[in-house]
Order: structure tokens, then sequence, then C-alpha cells
């Protein structure tokens, strides 16, 4: 660290054996520079992309350690950015020797959301002491104002506007559910995040379902039960995420459901997610089911071509990166398995961009993230896509090589040649010669034909959605 003189000061480390090595404020000081400087060095989004996240842990015998949330986060900020930062940080104070990162799976991104995250955690220290005090921060990515709305997520995205802008409880419980990374933890978040905004004494419970379970049998162990009932029937608001993961757990879910109904009687509000509906949580005492049931279910279905094109379109926004629409129609098309991973698919090509200073296009696209397209791309044949779009139609399957024209006929073809030019790498005469040996000019008319379709009528789009994703899974 520098001083008023522009000499090094060399920072004090904790040397005592056994103590958690906090970082001073003289640390948090310099780490809070380099943070910054490294915005000014990398560029915007790498900065947005892979650092933003780098979290200070602790300073101890001269090695600066910080955190991330993922492995592969700090396996590429390893090989790209560490010895640069361990530069700058030796820059900035002589005595650091050591640049060291470590995966945290809470750790939250720093500098523009500090405010956010310093009134949190004055807002938990203003509290009682209390050894269940268990909830989770917020994590201030996830608010309402970039959660992107679409036809899968709408009625989850309404009822948990609701929640927040109702002055009684509206519904209880609020039960959103959907498969992985499709946005329920965004959602619970964003719940919370504006829910603390308009009332910061609000005593708002955010945890896993894992966690309650684990402190519920600590609690049996030591014969304290009495502190965590008073814990949890006290909250204003409990929020609960996976609640899946008490399956099979009689003894929890005993307690919780007798937690559920203290609160329902004190009209407090209850938020749960889960990977499926009340009704088909298998191993969930029914009484359980039938509480969860009682209010509303909000289910978030898997994502559509257009949700994820908006989704990576405010993506690249928000990284202010210069990625083609190719690129994004691109992405959006073949990486369809949840939200995460699409995200995550559109910073490795960013930060692939700023470091090898190629610019972002198809093919450099296609070579970055090689090993992720390969585990998407199931072969899909044209006669899965006929047999599927026949069902979808209810017509025959010798209807999609006849000669037939009537348009109960003609227009399921055309739907079908459109997704075999979309799904597969076969040619327009390959796909002609499976449709009844057809010309490929009559595919390519089919193909701008849906297209035109799609834009204009609602259904045509649907449906074809519907025959996708049964074709992708």
């Amino acid at each position: 660290m520098t001083d008023t003189a522009g000499k090094s000061a060399v920072l004090k480390t904790n040397d005592n054996a056994g103590e958690s090595f906090v970082p001073s404020d003289e640390v948090m000081s310099l780490w809070k520079n380099v943070h910054k400087s490294m915005r000014d060095e990398f560029g915007e989004a790498v900065f947005r992309s892979w650092l933003k996240p780098l979290t200070l842990q602790a300073y101890y015998h001269g090695t600066l350690e910080v955190s991330v949330p993922t492995r592969f986060m700090k396996d590429w900020i390893q090989k790209n950015y560490a010895d640069r930062i361990l530069e700058m940080c030796v820059d900035a104070d002589e005595s650091i020797k050591r640049f060291e990162i470590v995966v945290v799976q809470t750790a939250i991104l720093s500098e523009e959301t500090e405010d956010e995250l310093e009134q949190q955690k004055a807002n938990q220290n203003s509290k009682d002491a209390d050894p269940y005090n268990l909830s989770a921060p917020f994590d201030p990515r996830f608010k309402f104002e970039n959660f992107v709305v679409g036809k899968p997520n709408a009625l989850a995205h309404a009822a948990a506007r609701r929640v927040v802008e109702s002055a009684n409880v509206p519904f209880n419980p609020l039960f959103i559910y959907g498969g992985v990374g499709l946005g329920k933890t965004h959602l619970m978040h964003a719940i919370g995040w504006e829910m603390q905004n308009q009332n910061p004494d609000l005593n708002i419970m955010y945890l896993s379902a894992e966690k309650f379970m684990y402190q519920f049998v600590k609690s049996l162990r030591a014969k304290d039960t009495m502190a965590f009932k008073d814990t949890f029937r006290s909250v204003d608001v409990l929020m609960m995420d996976d609640i899946q993961f008490i399956s099979g757990k009689e003894s929890t879910q005993e307690e919780f459901f007798h937690t559920f109904n203290a609160l329902v009687d004190q009209n407090k509000q209850i938020i749960i997610s889960a990977d499926k509906a009340p009704s088909d949580l298998l191993g969930i005492d029914e009484r359980l089911r039938s509480r969860l049931a009682w209010g509303l279910v909000a289910d978030i279905h898997p994502s559509t071509y257009d949700l994820r094109l908006g989704i990576l379109q405010s993506k690249r926004d928000q990284l202010d990166a210069d990625v083609p629409n190719a690129v994004l129609e691109f992405l959006a098309l073949k990486v369809t398995s949840n939200i995460r991973e699409l995200e995550g698919a559109l910073n490795r090509i960013v930060a692939h961009a700023d470091v090898s200073k190629q610019e972002i296009n198809l093919e450099t696209t296609q070579e970055v993230l090689q090993d992720l397209l390969r585990s998407h791309d199931r072969r899909i044949t044209i006669d899965e896509i006929q047999r599927k779009t026949a069902e979808h139609y209810n017509i025959k399957m010798p209807d999609m090589h006849s000669a037939r024209r009537a348009r109960n006929v003609a227009r399921p073809r055309q739907v079908a040649m459109y997704l075999a030019k979309q799904l597969t790498s076969r040619s327009l005469p390959e796909i002609g010669r499976k449709f009844g040996g057809r010309d490929h000019t009559t595919v390519m008319h089919a193909v701008r034909k849906i297209e035109e379709l799609m834009d204009q009528d609602a259904q045509i789009a649907q449906d074809v959605e519907i025959i996708r994703r049964a074709l992708t899974g």
C-alpha cells in the first residue's frame, strides 16, 4: 500500500497460530484499489465476466487470499489473469508475496454492489444475536430489473411481483418449481432484495431445505429444539430453496409442517422453490404436499428460443461486449439445457475474445465452445422429426412422403422440413429426398414459408417450439 510519501508501507500479518486471519481495514483498502485497477487494465467485458466476483477473504504470512463462486472461474482466472493481479498487489505493497484463489460458493460480486452488501450486513448485525440466524445473503446480481420475462416464466415472475407489491399476503405459500438453471433462484433473490429494500426491518429467513434439515438435527443432538422452533416461527418471511431435499426425512418434514402451519396462522409469507410440483414430490408426506399446494403453484417451463435470445441480448448489454446477433442466435439455438449454461457460454466467448484479441464470430464461437456444443449435439434424425411432427398434428407418417397438398397435411410437412433444416446438418437436396423425393427448391420454399408464418401466426410459432422441445429434450 502506498503512503502519502509515495513509499510502500508493509502490511501487518497475523502471525498468531489458530487465528482466522481476517483482513484488516488496511488490507481491505488495498484490495479495493487493486480491484478497481483490474477493470482499467483488463477492460469492462473481462472484468464483469471474470474478475468482478473476486472477493477478499484473508491476508496471512504474505499471502492475499480471495474467493470466487466456482472452480471453473478459479481455473480460468488462475490461467489467464492471476500473475498480473499478483504484480498489481506487489506494486501496491511489496510485502505481498502470493495471490491465492479459493472457491467459496457464496462469494458475491463487489464494488458496484458494495453499498447494498454493507447495508445488508448492517441489517443483520442490528438483529439480536441468534444461534440460528441462518439466513443466506441475497445475491445483488439477481433482481427483478435484470430478470428477462418470456412465456415460460411469465406466471412465476408475475406471482413474485405480486408478493412484494401487495400490502397483505396474497397467497400462502408461493410455490415456484422448475428444472435446474431456469430462474427459480433468481426470482427468490429478487423477492428478498425487493422486500428488504421496502422494509429493512423485515425479518426474512432465506435458506435451503438441506440447511434447515441440518440445523434441525443439530438442535436435536444439542437438546435445544426450543431455540430452533422460536427462531423459525418468529420470522416475517420464510424463503426456502429446494424443498425436495427433505424427501424421506420424516422428522424434518414433521418439524417443517408445524413451522409452516404456525407461520400461516400468523399470516406470515412463505415462499418455496422445488424442482417439481407439490403433487410430484416423492417421499414427501401427503399432509405436507397438501399444504405446499395451498397457495399459488407457479411453474417455470424450459426456455424457448425467443426467451434464450432475449436473455443473451440482455447479458450482452450488461457486458458491453461486441457480440454479433448471429452468434447470439446460434447460442440460443444450440444451448438449450438451462440459463446458467447459456450465460456461461457467452461469458466464455467474450473472455476468450478479450484475451486472444480476436473478434467474436461464428467460427471462433464454435472453436471456443466445442466441448459444450458436443454435449448438446444429440443427433436428431429426419425420421424422428417427421414422426414427432406427425404425432403433434395427428396425421400419418406416410403423409410426410405423399404428394397430397391438402393444407392439413402440407403445413405439417413444411414444419417438418423447416425443423430438419434447423436441427440437422443435412443439405436441402438430402432433406428433399427424405420427403418423398422432393426438389431442394421445395424445401427452401417450406423453410421460408414457416419462418414467415412464425412471425405472423402465434399458433404456428408455438407448434414449432413444442415440437422442437420434444426433439431436443
